[in-house]
Protein backbone atom coordinates (compact mmCIF):
# COMPACT_ATOMS: atom_id res chain seq x y z
CA UNK A 1 0.00 0.00 0.00
CA UNK A 2 1.37 3.40 -1.00
CA UNK A 3 1.75 6.28 1.48
CA UNK A 4 -1.12 8.74 1.67
CA UNK A 5 -0.45 12.18 0.15
CA UNK A 6 -0.23 15.00 2.71
CA UNK A 7 -3.54 16.66 3.52
CA UNK A 8 -4.17 20.03 1.94
CA UNK A 9 -6.15 21.52 4.82
CA UNK A 10 -3.41 21.79 7.46
CA UNK A 11 -3.72 25.35 8.80
CA UNK A 12 -1.17 28.00 8.00
CA UNK A 13 1.51 28.46 10.63
CA UNK A 14 1.04 31.43 12.98
CA UNK A 15 4.60 32.69 13.34
CA UNK A 16 3.64 35.46 15.74
CA UNK A 17 2.17 33.27 18.47
CA UNK A 18 4.52 31.20 20.67
CA UNK A 19 3.97 27.47 20.54
CA UNK A 20 5.02 24.80 23.05
CA UNK A 21 6.15 22.28 20.41
CA UNK A 22 8.37 24.85 18.71
CA UNK A 23 9.75 26.02 22.08
CA UNK A 24 10.58 22.39 22.90
CA UNK A 25 12.42 22.18 19.59
CA UNK A 26 14.35 25.34 20.53
CA UNK A 27 15.34 23.89 23.92
CA UNK A 28 16.62 20.77 22.12
CA UNK A 29 18.76 22.93 19.84
CA UNK A 30 16.53 22.48 16.79
CA UNK A 31 15.90 24.95 13.98
CA UNK A 32 12.12 24.66 13.55
CA UNK A 33 11.10 27.65 15.65
CA UNK A 34 10.33 31.32 15.15
CA UNK A 35 11.19 34.60 16.81
CA UNK A 36 8.07 34.55 19.01
CA UNK A 37 8.97 31.05 20.24
CA UNK A 38 12.55 32.02 20.98
CA UNK A 39 11.47 35.16 22.80
CA UNK A 40 9.15 33.32 25.16
CA UNK A 41 11.62 30.46 25.54
CA UNK A 42 14.22 33.03 26.59
CA UNK A 43 11.83 34.47 29.17
CA UNK A 44 11.14 30.97 30.47
CA UNK A 45 14.87 30.28 30.80
CA UNK A 46 15.24 33.49 32.83
CA UNK A 47 12.59 32.24 35.26
CA UNK A 48 13.61 28.56 35.19
CA UNK A 49 17.22 28.19 33.99
CA UNK A 50 16.95 24.40 34.00
CA UNK A 51 14.09 24.21 31.48
CA UNK A 52 16.25 23.19 28.50
CA UNK A 53 17.51 20.24 30.52
CA UNK A 54 13.93 19.02 31.02
CA UNK A 55 13.65 18.66 27.24
CA UNK A 56 17.03 16.96 26.91
CA UNK A 57 16.47 14.55 29.80
CA UNK A 58 13.10 13.62 28.30
CA UNK A 59 14.64 13.03 24.86
CA UNK A 60 17.44 10.89 26.31
CA UNK A 61 14.81 8.84 28.17
CA UNK A 62 12.92 8.32 24.89
CA UNK A 63 16.08 6.96 23.26
CA UNK A 64 16.52 4.41 26.06
CA UNK A 65 12.85 3.42 25.85
CA UNK A 66 12.99 2.83 22.09
CA UNK A 67 16.15 0.73 22.43
CA UNK A 68 14.54 -1.27 25.25
CA UNK A 69 11.43 -1.98 23.17
CA UNK A 70 13.57 -2.98 20.20
CA UNK A 71 15.39 -5.45 22.45
CA UNK A 72 11.98 -6.93 23.34
CA UNK A 73 11.25 -7.52 19.66
CA UNK A 74 9.00 -4.51 18.97
CA UNK A 75 9.22 -3.47 15.33
CA UNK A 76 6.46 -0.87 15.06
CA UNK A 77 5.91 2.34 16.99
CA UNK A 78 2.99 4.75 17.39
CA UNK A 79 4.24 8.08 18.76
CA UNK A 80 1.39 10.28 20.02
CA UNK A 81 2.01 14.03 20.23
CA UNK A 82 5.37 13.52 18.59
CA UNK A 83 6.17 17.20 18.10
CA UNK A 84 8.64 18.67 15.66
CA UNK A 85 11.09 16.23 14.07
CA UNK A 86 14.46 17.15 15.43
CA UNK A 87 17.66 15.20 16.00
CA UNK A 88 17.16 11.77 17.55
CA UNK A 89 13.53 11.09 16.69
CA UNK A 90 12.06 7.60 17.04
CA UNK A 91 12.54 6.47 13.43
CA UNK A 92 16.20 7.53 13.50
CA UNK A 93 16.90 5.45 16.61
CA UNK A 94 14.84 2.42 15.58
CA UNK A 95 15.67 2.26 11.87
CA UNK A 96 19.36 2.58 12.62
CA UNK A 97 19.07 -0.87 14.21
CA UNK A 98 16.52 -2.26 11.74
CA UNK A 99 15.53 -0.31 8.60
CA UNK A 100 12.29 -2.30 8.39
CA UNK A 101 10.92 -0.84 11.63
CA UNK A 102 7.68 1.07 11.05
CA UNK A 103 6.95 4.36 12.82
CA UNK A 104 3.87 6.57 12.79
CA UNK A 105 4.03 10.03 14.34
CA UNK A 106 0.81 11.79 15.34
CA UNK A 107 0.54 15.52 15.94
CA UNK A 108 -1.85 18.42 15.40
CA UNK A 109 0.66 21.29 15.44
CA UNK A 110 1.06 22.67 11.92
CA UNK A 111 4.84 23.19 11.98
CA UNK A 112 5.41 19.69 13.37
CA UNK A 113 3.28 18.12 10.65
CA UNK A 114 4.68 20.18 7.76
CA UNK A 115 8.28 19.44 8.74
CA UNK A 116 7.54 15.77 9.41
CA UNK A 117 6.10 15.34 5.92
CA UNK A 118 9.20 16.91 4.45
CA UNK A 119 11.53 14.79 6.58
CA UNK A 120 9.76 11.50 5.92
CA UNK A 121 8.74 11.91 2.26
CA UNK A 122 11.33 9.34 1.10
CA UNK A 123 10.86 6.94 4.01
CA UNK A 124 8.23 4.30 3.20
CA UNK A 125 8.38 2.88 6.71
CA UNK A 126 7.63 6.10 8.57
CA UNK A 127 4.78 8.59 8.33
CA UNK A 128 3.13 11.48 10.11
CA UNK A 129 -0.60 11.72 10.76
CA UNK A 130 -2.26 15.09 11.24
CA UNK A 131 -4.83 14.33 13.93
CA UNK A 132 -5.94 15.35 17.40
CA UNK A 133 -4.86 12.65 19.86
CA UNK A 134 -7.85 13.60 22.03
CA UNK A 135 -9.98 11.95 19.34
CA UNK A 136 -8.59 8.39 19.31
CA UNK A 137 -10.78 7.11 16.47
CA UNK A 138 -9.36 9.74 14.12
CA UNK A 139 -5.92 8.32 14.91
CA UNK A 140 -6.58 4.59 15.13
CA UNK A 141 -8.70 4.55 11.96
CA UNK A 142 -6.39 6.76 9.91
CA UNK A 143 -5.20 5.24 6.63
CA UNK A 144 -1.51 5.77 7.38
CA UNK A 145 -1.85 4.12 10.77
CA UNK A 146 -3.57 1.19 9.05
CA UNK A 147 -0.81 1.02 6.44
CA UNK A 148 2.08 0.87 8.88
CA UNK A 149 0.74 -0.44 12.20
CA UNK A 150 -0.53 -4.01 12.59
CA UNK A 151 -2.38 -3.95 15.90
CA UNK A 152 -2.45 -7.77 16.00
CA UNK A 153 1.32 -7.61 16.62
CA UNK A 154 3.23 -5.92 19.46
CA UNK A 155 3.32 -2.12 19.24
CA UNK A 156 5.52 0.40 21.00
CA UNK A 157 2.96 2.99 22.16
CA UNK A 158 4.82 6.22 23.01
CA UNK A 159 3.13 9.00 24.99
CA UNK A 160 6.14 11.17 25.74
CA UNK A 161 5.47 14.53 27.37
CA UNK A 162 2.06 14.74 25.70
CA UNK A 163 -0.18 14.42 28.76
CA UNK A 164 1.37 17.54 30.26
CA UNK A 165 -0.73 19.45 27.71
CA UNK A 166 -3.95 17.40 28.10
CA UNK A 167 -6.30 19.00 30.64
CA UNK A 168 -8.23 16.77 33.04
CA UNK A 169 -11.47 17.64 31.22
CA UNK A 170 -10.23 15.48 28.33
CA UNK A 171 -9.79 12.45 30.64
CA UNK A 172 -6.12 11.52 30.15
CA UNK A 173 -6.64 8.13 31.80
CA UNK A 174 -9.48 7.33 29.41
CA UNK A 175 -7.42 8.38 26.40
CA UNK A 176 -4.49 6.20 27.46
CA UNK A 177 -6.86 3.28 28.06
CA UNK A 178 -8.39 3.61 24.58
CA UNK A 179 -5.02 3.54 22.84
CA UNK A 180 -3.73 0.75 25.09
CA UNK A 181 -6.81 -1.38 24.40
CA UNK A 182 -6.09 -1.17 20.66
CA UNK A 183 -2.67 -2.80 21.12
CA UNK A 184 -1.97 -6.52 21.12
CA UNK A 185 -0.75 -8.42 24.14
CA UNK A 186 3.00 -8.10 24.32
CA UNK A 187 2.93 -4.44 23.32
CA UNK A 188 4.58 -1.78 25.48
CA UNK A 189 3.23 1.53 26.74
CA UNK A 190 5.70 4.32 27.56
CA UNK A 191 4.59 7.48 29.37
CA UNK A 192 6.59 10.44 30.59
CA UNK A 193 5.30 13.69 32.02
CA UNK A 194 6.15 16.51 34.40
CA UNK A 195 5.62 16.34 38.14
CA UNK A 196 6.70 18.55 41.01
CA UNK A 197 6.44 15.88 43.72
CA UNK A 198 10.20 15.79 44.31
CA UNK A 199 11.09 19.39 43.51
CA UNK A 200 12.88 21.42 46.18
CA UNK A 201 11.17 24.70 47.21
CA UNK A 202 13.33 26.89 44.96
CA UNK A 203 12.71 24.72 41.90
CA UNK A 204 9.00 24.50 42.70
CA UNK A 205 8.84 28.30 42.81
CA UNK A 206 10.62 28.55 39.47
CA UNK A 207 8.21 26.01 38.02
CA UNK A 208 5.27 28.12 39.14
CA UNK A 209 6.76 31.07 37.26
CA UNK A 210 7.24 28.90 34.17
CA UNK A 211 3.61 27.76 34.26
CA UNK A 212 2.49 31.37 34.48
CA UNK A 213 4.47 32.34 31.40
CA UNK A 214 3.02 29.47 29.40
CA UNK A 215 -0.51 30.39 30.45
CA UNK A 216 0.14 33.93 29.26
CA UNK A 217 0.89 32.45 25.83
CA UNK A 218 -2.30 30.34 25.86
CA UNK A 219 -0.32 27.15 26.52
CA UNK A 220 -1.69 25.43 29.58
CA UNK A 221 0.60 22.96 31.34
CA UNK A 222 -0.65 20.53 33.99
CA UNK A 223 1.95 18.67 36.09
CA UNK A 224 0.58 15.58 37.84
CA UNK A 225 1.50 13.71 40.99
CA UNK A 226 3.16 10.31 40.87
CA UNK A 227 0.02 8.40 41.92
CA UNK A 228 -1.98 9.90 39.05
CA UNK A 229 0.74 9.10 36.51
CA UNK A 230 1.02 5.53 37.77
CA UNK A 231 -2.74 5.09 37.40
CA UNK A 232 -2.38 5.67 33.65
CA UNK A 233 -0.54 2.33 33.42
CA UNK A 234 -3.69 0.37 34.32
CA UNK A 235 -3.85 -2.81 32.26
CA UNK A 236 -0.08 -3.12 32.03
CA UNK A 237 2.73 -4.57 34.10
CA UNK A 238 5.41 -1.98 34.79
CA UNK A 239 8.86 -3.20 33.82
CA UNK A 240 11.82 -2.59 36.10
CA UNK A 241 12.58 -0.11 37.61
CA UNK A 242 8.91 0.95 37.50
CA UNK A 243 7.73 4.55 37.44
CA UNK A 244 10.75 6.63 38.42
CA UNK A 245 12.46 9.94 37.73
CA UNK A 246 13.44 9.93 34.06
CA UNK A 247 17.15 9.93 34.82
CA UNK A 248 16.70 6.81 36.97
CA UNK A 249 15.05 4.71 34.25
CA UNK A 250 17.69 2.29 32.94
CA UNK A 251 20.25 5.08 32.89
CA UNK A 252 23.26 4.23 30.72
CA UNK A 253 25.25 7.36 31.41
CA UNK A 254 26.03 9.75 34.23
CA UNK A 255 22.77 11.21 35.64
CA UNK A 256 22.14 14.91 35.26
CA UNK A 257 22.91 17.21 38.17
CA UNK A 258 20.33 19.79 37.06
CA UNK A 259 17.21 20.40 39.18
CA UNK A 260 15.37 19.37 35.99
CA UNK A 261 15.99 15.73 36.87
CA UNK A 262 13.48 16.05 39.74
CA UNK A 263 10.65 17.28 37.55
CA UNK A 264 9.54 14.29 35.51
CA UNK A 265 8.52 10.67 35.90
CA UNK A 266 8.63 8.00 33.24
CA UNK A 267 7.82 4.35 32.98
CA UNK A 268 7.15 1.50 30.58
CA UNK A 269 4.39 -1.04 31.01
CA UNK A 270 3.97 -4.33 29.20
CA UNK A 271 0.44 -4.75 27.89
CA UNK A 272 -1.27 -8.01 28.70
CA UNK A 273 -0.02 -11.04 30.62
CA UNK A 274 3.57 -10.79 31.82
Amino acid sequence: MSPEPPPTDIPEVDMDKPNAARMYDFHLGGAHNFAADRMLAGQVEQVAPWVKYVARINRAWLHRVVRFMMDQGVRQFLDLGSGIPTVGNVHEIAQRADPAVRVVYVDYEAVAVHHSYDLLKDNDNAAVVWADVRQPRSVLEHAEVGRLIDFSQPVGLLIVGLLLFIDDEYDPAGLVNTYRAACAEGSYLAISTMSQDEADPETAGQLAGLLGLYEGADERITPRDRATIESWFAGTTLVEPGLVLLDEWRQDDRPSTSPARLLGYGGVGRIGAS
